[in-house]
Parts: C-alpha cells; structure tokens; sequence
C-alpha cells in the first residue's frame, strides 16, 4: 500500500483568539478539507512537526486529530500517520472556482479602498450571519433593545 502524500498544512494558532488551540486545528484542517487542499488519503504532519512549526504542544494536535476522527474526516495509522479519509470540498469550493475568482477581486477591491484585514472579516462575518441566518432576527452590529417599562 502507498502511503498517502505529506501535505504542507501549516497551522496559524492565535493565541489572542479565546479559541482553544486544538480546536483552531480542527478548524483549520477542515477549512483545508473544504478547499481541497487536503483530499482523502493525504497524510497530516505529524504531531511533533506541528509542535515545532506552531509551537503548541504535541497533545494539542493529537487532541484535535482524535476529534477529527470522531468525525469520520481522519484515520490514524499505527507507524505511519495520520490521513485523509474523506473531503467536505465541493467543486464550488475549489481555488479554482469562479467564486473564488470573484471573493479574491473583491478582497481587493477592498484592500484598494484602505480597509484592514479586521474590516473585511467583520463585513464578511455580517454578511455571512445575514445570509445564513436561521429562521430567527439575526442582526449583527450595534442595535439597542428598548422596553417601555409600562
């Protein structure tokens, strides 16, 4: 049997998120799965490479791993790794899509504009809550909630 090729996923932690560690992984592998960066039988860096790149302890990544076994996304297998067992990519979530092309134009016509990198996550963030939001009032920004106290 071939062993799965080793894909250069580098986890970005951010520490000042408030989001655990391991579950930054997590997310992380499966943003990679829905982008096709990762595809099924892709082995995953080890958790010793992990803790030397992202400077998280080896526990951490072996937590999220076994979190996305759970899931039914990876496999470990015992002396070669951890791999790929399904994708949740979808041809419209490609690089390659014309969505994409068309995010990464406006991206730019917003970095063209002057905004930040926290601006344009919060306009997406707002967009995304408003697009999806599920059958209740979602509403994201400032808004006040005033009662008569009659």
């Amino acid at each position: 049997m071939m062993m799965g090729e080793v894909v250069a996923v580098e986890y970005r932690i951010d520490r000042r998120s408030g989001v655990p560690a391991f579950q930054q992984i997590v997310q992380q592998t499966k943003q990679a799965l829905r982008l096709g960066v990762l595809v099924p039988g892709d082995r995953l860096p080890t958790a010793k490479d992990v803790a030397e790149k992202s400077a998280v302890n080896p526990n951490t990544t072996l937590k999220a791993y076994r979190e996305l076994e759970r899931e039914g996304l990876v496999e470990p297998r015992p002396g070669q790794g951890t791999f790929v067992r399904r994708t949740l990519g979808r041809p419209e979530t490609g690089t390659d899509s014309p969505l994409y092309g068309e995010l990464v134009a406006w991206m730019s016509k917003a970095a063209a504009a002057g905004l930040e990198q926290e601006d344009v996550a919060a306009l997406v963030a707002s967009a995304l809550e408003k697009q999806y939001a599920t059958g209740t009032t979602a509403v994201t920004g400032a808004t006040t909630t005033r009662s008569t106290g009659e």
